[in-house]
């Protein structure tokens, strides 16, 4: 399978898209002006306890408390001693761990993997929080909508091989490393050198490494954490800790892998910065990171622009002629499986069959484009035989697979309903790029003044590019869009202006709302 990681950056905004087999498979996004926590630390201070929710609120100097679950919180965080970096030689003898902790395994780690199934028995939380206690957490899921971060005490470091958890002694290989052998080898390095009582994930990309490797990153986390815990002593709370790298540097420590075939962005200061980390551990990577200086800007020649586009849309057709229709509240999400235009060339079962073993791939591909998390329901076409039933749930389990994200499936019913959950740490992209209609009371979602004004900067930039004997750009877009750009932006707009050497004229135009920006070169 070729893959691709392609990063489209602007000082406003930033988009990252993986790319499988030439389709787009994950897409992210990341503005400077609304930059996300998932991954921060904070010393927070406890402002409401629930007893009966089991749950804290915690003001970590956002605009929203952050909501903590009685399962998440793991007391003395911030009183935990420093720890040694100075660790054992990788040939040491492996140190003596009671036996679940050497056969532990987990899925491929994200910062908030560590989270408490090491603590099932808990006291109530009123006998452990009060009101005013400070306490040191880390964000594990964005606000969304009205809810503030979802936050845990059980703190996770990712590295570029390890994550470490300093709150648990657990030691885990990603069941995507298949191998035993391999999985038993990486699990004594890890096992010989790491400290008693810490706790670390080995990622999928140790799959080779050296044992001094191994130790650099695992020395590396250490003095990291051993950081924070210095800057939390006598800290004023509320503050933050410890900042997660921004998405252009973390989409390469968690997405390039050696089977990444390059690296395209179109910055060159982002490229020098993305050269400079990689060299720090993989030397060996940095003739795959390419800087696209084409005048086609780069989403454009990868055809990333039309497949945003259409993960948009409600309808996904199939290449049979069926087709899935996603919907998405508050509560869950809804995908309903329809055999379209697909009228098979057997018989009724047969067709319905080949429809939902088509649905279940295109399904598990749009939960990842889309980041659909939480609760989803799927209603494939009713199936009369049992066998079949199981061949389209083996059919979704196999796509899962691909799926980094966790998820939790309940067997196919009958009916043909499957229900399932979906780790969600972000919005979905309709929440992020879209917004609710204003003419009908918000029953159904349009592209966004922000998603349109920044569509409106990058093309801005094109023509600017295009059109080099053009002393003057002029831009007609929505009242909305131009109030957007001339205050939210306003400081970007500047910037550009002095970027491009031209002057950049916005008319509003009445009647345009949610319309493409017209950019023309005067």
């Amino acid at each position: 399978m070729s893959k691709l990681i392609l990063i489209n950056s602007t000082p406003e905004e930033t988009r990252v898209a993986l790319v499988e087999n030439q389709t787009l498979a994950e897409i992210q996004f990341e503005r400077a002006r609304e930059r996300g926590i998932v991954g921060n630390i904070y010393k927070g201070r406890v402002v409401r306890v629930l007893p009966g929710m089991q749950a804290a609120f915690v003001d970590l100097g956002l605009a929203k408390a952050g909501f903590l679950h009685v399962s998440d919180f793991h007391p003395g965080v911030d009183e935990l001693p420093l720890v040694d970096a100075e660790l054992p030689e990788p040939d040491a003898a492996p140190v003596a761990e009671p036996p679940a902790l050497a056969a532990a395994t987990a899925a491929e780690p994200v910062p908030t993997d560590a989270t408490s199934p090491f603590a099932p028995h808990h006291e109530p939380i009123e006998k452990r929080l009060s009101r005013g206690d400070e306490i040191l957490v880390q964000v594990a899921k964005e606000p969304l909508g009205s809810k503030g971060a979802r936050i845990t005490s059980h703190i996770s470091l990712p590295g570029r091989h390890l994550v470490y958890l300093p709150t648990t002694n657990h030691l885990g290989v990603s069941r995507r490393i298949e191998d035993e052998e391999e999985r038993q080898r990486l699990r004594d390095i890890v096992l010989a050198m790491k400290p008693a009582g810490a706790g670390f994930i080995v990622r999928t990309v140790c799959v080779g490494l050296s044992r001094s490797e191994l130790q650099a990153d695992m020395r590396f986390l250490i003095e990291l954490w051993n950081r924070i815990l210095t800057r939390s002593d006598g800290a004023a709370v509320p503050c933050q800790l410890h900042d997660d790298m921004d998405i252009t540097l973390r989409s390469i420590r968690d997405l390039f892998t050696p089977d990444i075939e390059k690296v395209v962005v179109d910055r060159q200061v982002d490229h020098r910065r993305i050269l400079d980390f990689v060299a720090s551990f993989a030397p060996a990577l940095t003739s795959r990171i390419e800087l696209h200086e084409a005048t086609e800007p780069l989403f454009d020649r990868y055809g990333i622009e039309q497949a945003i586009n259409r993960a948009l849309e409600r309808r996904v057709w199939l290449k049979s002629g069926g087709y899935i229709v996603i919907d998405q509240t508050e509560a869950l999400t809804t995908i309903d499986v329809n055999t379209g235009r697909y009228v098979g060339k057997h018989n009724h079962e047969d067709t319905v069959l080949q429809t939902n073993l088509e649905a279940a791939r295109e399904i598990v591909d749009q939960l990842r484009l889309r980041n659909i998390g939480g609760i989803i329901i799927v209603d494939f076409i009713d199936m009369m035989d049992p066998a079949n039933r199981q061949r389209v749930m083996d059919a979704f389990d196999v796509a899962l697979k691909q799926d980094k994200m966790r998820s939790n499936i309940l067997k196919i019913s009958e009916l043909g309903l499957v229900e399932m959950t979906r780790k969600r740490t972000r919005p979905s992209l309709p929440q992020l790029l879209t917004e609710p209609c204003p003419t009908c009371d918000g029953r159904g979602r349009v592209v966004s003044v922000a998603t349109i004004a920044y569509e409106t900067i990058r093309r801005i930039r094109e023509v600017a590019r295009t059109a080099p004997e053009a002393t003057r750009i002029v831009v007609r877009v929505s009242p909305s869009v131009a109030a957007f750009l001339y205050e939210e932006e306003g400081a970007a707009m500047d910037r550009l202006e002095r970027e491009i050497a031209r002057r950049i004229t916005i008319e509003p135009v009445e009647g345009s709302e949610r319309a493409s920006p017209d950019v023309r070169p005067v």
